[in-house]
């Protein structure tokens, strides 16, 4: 999957939506705040089959504004605007 990641810079308002398709009908959370850091990170999977049985995966940071800090996990069902 290739990300903008521009939109991704610290201290932008963002709007993220993800998606989980199903059978019958598709479940979705939206989550709205400031970002405070993109990376891809690895993590440990016995089926990736990757580099060292790592897979990478997009992380968002963003802070809502009540204060939570929240890591988004973004795959290609996942939509992030600006906000």
């Amino acid at each position: 999957m290739a990300l903008e990641t521009t939109a991704f810079a610290p201290g932008t308002r963002v709007r993220v939506t993800q998606q989980i398709p199903a059978v019958r009908r598709t479940a979705s959370t939206t989550v709205e705040g400031t970002v405070v850091r993109y990376r891809q990170s690895k993590t440990g999977s016995w089926f990736a089959h990757g580099l060292h049985d790592k897979l990478w995966l997009d992380r968002l940071e963003l802070r809502k504004d009540d204060g939570e800090v929240v890591v988004l996990n973004l795959d290609q069902y996942s939509v992030v605007q600006s906000a």
